[in-house]
């Protein structure tokens, strides 16, 4: 069976990932535990996986759930004090336990009311999209404020993560280009292998299934994790996962939240940032082989039409790597070897207006 151990300042713990481990979740939260559990998941979700899951957990412990829309809006200050209230009227004690079970928004909300509900109890990550792959590992929680994405969280470490790869079959199209923007992302900045080995064998993301699909699973993870290890609370190297997501996080506030997938904006970002990279180290990337890649696996590399350079620069400027008012990349020297660098703003503006212009004509 799989699994990955990640090790962090604060906890350790396991990452496993097992088709089939939706119904047998109940033998991984029984070690721990718990003297309640709350599950949060979203509507669609709920559907396909709550029966199964909430089979697995019974007579455990008192069991609740609580459903919430899908969608980006669904990770907003309003659901999470909706969550704080009904874990507090469900009787939640210190020893009781929220499982996240969806994609990355539940994984965030979710984690973030565990972080905060009496100062913080345990909550295990059981993801069912390929995006939140990336989120549930790490501990990173947060729900969005109308002035910028993730703005309002904490650092706060699942007890575990618990991955089906069986999710897979029920994913839309959309759904998987959102999540493999993260794996595409895991390769740049870390791994040039792996980014090699992405390129080989997904050209069809239907056919991502047994075996390929663990070790894309495995390999990404593996990168994320390798980061956390080194920098849990993101004072250096764990920034580098943000790449495309400067401009990525200003494209999904501009347009509106659930206008754009988070992958499909962070894609964008990536190509944005590796254009910007080849103006500051003057050597060129391989950004020709990357877009052609990408859009035959249907994703837009170009900026929506309709956005302003400067109301997306006003929003990079409240993005969290922001020092002193400078805005903060990460950009590629090569594939596979990214850094965090501070970049002229008029140099992004230029970027900026050269790219939305190339979109309008």
């Amino acid at each position: 069976m799989p699994v990955l151990t990640v090790h962090t300042s604060s906890k350790v713990y396991n990452v496993t990932v097992k088709s089939g481990v939706l119904s047998q979740i109940g033998s991984y939260i029984a070690p721990l535990r718990p003297s309640a559990i709350l599950i949060v998941t979203d509507d669609q979700v709920a559907d396909l996986y709550l029966d199964t899951v909430k089979s697995s957990l019974h007579n455990l412990a008192p069991l609740h759930a609580v459903v919430l829309p899908n969608g980006e809006e669904t990770k907003s200050f309003d659901n999470y004090y909706a969550l704080q209230t009904a874990a507090l009227e469900y009787g939640l004690d210190r020893k009781s336990m929220i499982i996240a079970l969806g994609g990355g928004v539940i994984g965030d909300l979710a984690g973030f009311v565990a972080a905060t509900y009496m100062r913080g109890i345990a909550y295990v990550q059981v993801p069912t999209t390929l995006l939140a792959h990336d989120s549930s590992v790490g501990g990173k929680v947060a729900i969005n404020h109308p002035l910028g994405k993730n703005m309002i969280g904490a650092f706060h470490q699942p007890e575990a993560v618990l991955y089906d790869p069986q999710v897979f079959a029920t994913l839309p199209e959309r759904e998987w280009r959102s999540g493999f923007a993260e794996v595409v992302k895991h390769g740049l900045i870390k791994d040039a292998a792996f980014y090699a080995w992405l390129q080989k064998y997904i050209n069809d993301f239907s056919r991502i299934q047994g075996e390929i699909a663990e070790e894309l699973l495995l390999r990404s993870i593996q990168v994320k994790a390798n980061i956390v290890a080194a920098d849990e609370k993101e004072k250096g190297e764990r920034a580098l996962l943000n790449l495309g997501h400067t401009l990525g996080h200003a494209i999904e506030a501009e347009l509106g939240y659930g206008k754009i997938t988070h992958g499909e904006a962070v894609v964008i970002g990536i190509i944005f940032a590796m254009k910007l990279s080849e103006k500051v180290y003057h050597q060129s990337l391989p950004i020709q082989d990357l877009e052609k890649w990408l859009k035959f696996l249907g994703y837009e590399t170009r900026i929506p039409k309709g956005l302003d350079t400067g109301a997306l620069i006003g929003t990079m400027k409240k993005d969290k790597k922001v020092e002193r008012g400078v805005i903060r990349f990460v950009l590629l020297e090569e594939v596979g070897h990214a850094v965090i660098k501070e970049v002229d703003e008029q140099l992004i503006r230029e970027l900026l207006n050269v790219e939305i212009e190339e979109e309008t004509t």
